[in-house]
This record gives C-alpha cells, structure tokens and sequence, in this order.
C-alpha cells in the first residue's frame, strides 16, 4: 500500500522536549517521526518539515487552573505564542546505524507584568530564531520483515548543543528569562530505546519510545531539569493514502536550577492525548497533522500552559 512504502523509512527517533517554565516557552511533544511508524532496514535519507503552534494562554498551579495574578509573584505570566517550525534530516545506513539532525527556527511572543515595588510594569518579547539544534544516533538491535508481525527495536544516542542564543533582550533592553530564550546554552545528553511492530493482518502498526535528556554542566547559571519523555502511538491505515494516528505523550521534567533559574516556577508531569491522521501523496511523500489535548498536568509553582497544540508536518523519502 502507498501509505505503507514510507513507513519504513524512519524510525520515529526525536521527540522534541517539553521546554515548560513559568513563562511558557514550549515545543509539542508529538512524536512527528511516528508517522514513518517503523524502522529503517532501507538504506537511505528523509527530510521532514513540521509547523507547531501552542498558545499558551491559561496560568496552573499545581493541577488547577488560576487566574492572572492570584498567586503573588515577582512577575505574572499573561501569554506565550510559539510558532515552531522544526526541520529534521535523516539518513539510515547499511550497518544498523542511522543518524537524524533537527533543528528549530522560533517564533516566540511572550508578555507579563513585572511586579516592582508595587508598581506593575507590562514587558513584551517577540523573536524569531533558531533554536538548539539536536544530533540523535541508533542502533537497531532487532529487525523485522515489515511483512510479517514481527517487532523492530532499538537504541537511540546524541547531543542537544547550544546553539540558540541565551541573551535576547526586548525594545526596553530587558533580557528574557532564561527558559524563554531559544536556547539553553547547555549541552544535554539524550539516550533513549524504542519498540515498534507492523500488523500486516489488520493494516495497523504501534510504537513505544522512550528518551532522556539531561544537561552535562550549567551554563551562566542555568540548568534545565532533566526531562524524561515516553510516547506510545498507534497507526491505522484506512486505504491505501489515509492512516488514522493516535499517540500518548508523557513528560516528566524536574525543576531548573541555578542563579538565573526560577527553579519553584518549573518542571512538572504532563499527559496529553494526540489524535491524527496522515495522508500518502506519493509513494514517498505524506502530509500529516495532530491535534494535542491535555489529559494531565501537575506543575511546580504557576505556569502557563495551552488548551490544545496543533502540529502540521510533511515527510519524504529519497
């Protein structure tokens, strides 16, 4: 089936992190890869270009939502609007091995209220930039006809380097919070393993993935928490060009730390529900779309945080 020729040409091998602080910096947690659903056991490249909005827009504390201002702090979150494209390239190679690259360009608003000696002063960022730019290794350790049940299964390895700026400043040359900035200015590490299998009998697939990211050393006094992300998903092709998708996306992301942290305003657990679909427009090339719903959160301190995120992505093979 054209849906189906795709698939095998990417395991679904990044997940951009959850990047969630008190003011909202964010990327969606959709496993974008998942849409090429299995293992590459085909030697060869992908590109996949991918635009996610979230608007956040409501402020928690904990599992509620909260109005603006009602718990005091140094600054109140009003709303962060990120506009992300993430661009990824892949290549699989004979020996097992593959690599993916990804890199985020930014497009970011943010606007709270700075509580100052009982004045209240409106600060406002708006930037686009390129993000940190991901480099994620695998290794296939088991390998599967893709015509047959079996199960593909592998490990994944890499880096996230900093190159996104950490020192953008607003028209009244007041720097951003560092979690706003487009980078970190950390090196992480990200290891991770992952699962999939192909049900030829009912023309379905399912993955599970697993990924940790932890920043090597501090970086002018900031270090993002560790974050841990786990996606299930599963894929159901309808004919040959539409497949209906459905992921599970979990985060769970300890607190900042550092003199340029706001280590009680972040980290948390979250849960969403993403439901989507996938359309084949030739053998190697499909649009596809998600719609991401909360199911859970629980976060430290006030965050802001999206009623929904949308991402809307296209994927070939050459």
């Amino acid at each position: 089936m054209k849906i189906d020729r795709i698939v095998f040409a990417l395991i679904a091998t990044t997940t951009p992190a959850l990047a969630l602080a008190s003011c909202g910096a964010a990327f969606c947690t959709v496993n974008s890869n998942w849409t090429t659903q299995s293992a590459a056991s085909e030697t060869g490249s992908m590109l996949d270009l991918r635009y996610e909005y979230i608007d956040q827009d409501q402020n928690y504390a904990g599992t509620s939502r909260v109005a603006f201002g009602q718990i005091a702090r140094h600054h109140s979150e009003r709303a962060t609007r990120n506009r992300n494209l993430v661009v990824a390239w892949s290549h699989n190679f004979d020996s097992g091995f593959g690599l993916t690259v990804t890199a985020p360009l930014l497009d970011r608003e943010h606007a709270h209220v700075h509580n100052h000696h009982g004045e209240q002063i409106d600060q406002y960022w708006n930037f686009r930039r390129l993000g940190d730019v991901r480099v994620l290794g695998r290794y296939q350790l088991l390998y599967a006809d893709p015509l047959t049940s079996g199960g593909n299964a592998g490990l994944t390895f890499g880096l996230k380097l900093p190159t996104g700026r950490t020192g953008i400043r607003n028209d009244a040359a007041e720097p951003a919070e560092r979690s706003l900035q487009p980078g970190s200015g950390t090196t992480d590490l990200l290891l991770g393993a992952y699962y999939n299998q192909a049900l030829p009998a009912i023309n379905a697939n399912w993955f599970v993935q697993g990924q940790l990211q932890h920043a090597i050393s501090p970086r002018r006094g900031y270090q993002p928490g560790d974050q841990l992300g786990l996606d299930a998903g599963w894929r159901f092709s309808i004919n040959d060009r539409i497949g209906v998708l459905l992921q599970l996306n979990a985060q769970l992301k300890r607190r900042d730390s550092g003199s340029e942290a706001e280590p009680q305003d972040s980290g948390g657990r979250y849960l969403a529900l993403s439901p989507g679909l996938a359309y084949a427009l030739t053998d190697d090339t499909q649009l596809y779309g998600f719609v991401q719903l909360p199911v859970y959160r629980h976060v430290n301190g006030v965050q802001l945080g999206s009623r929904q995120a949308l991402t809307l992505g296209l994927s070939s093979r050459f």
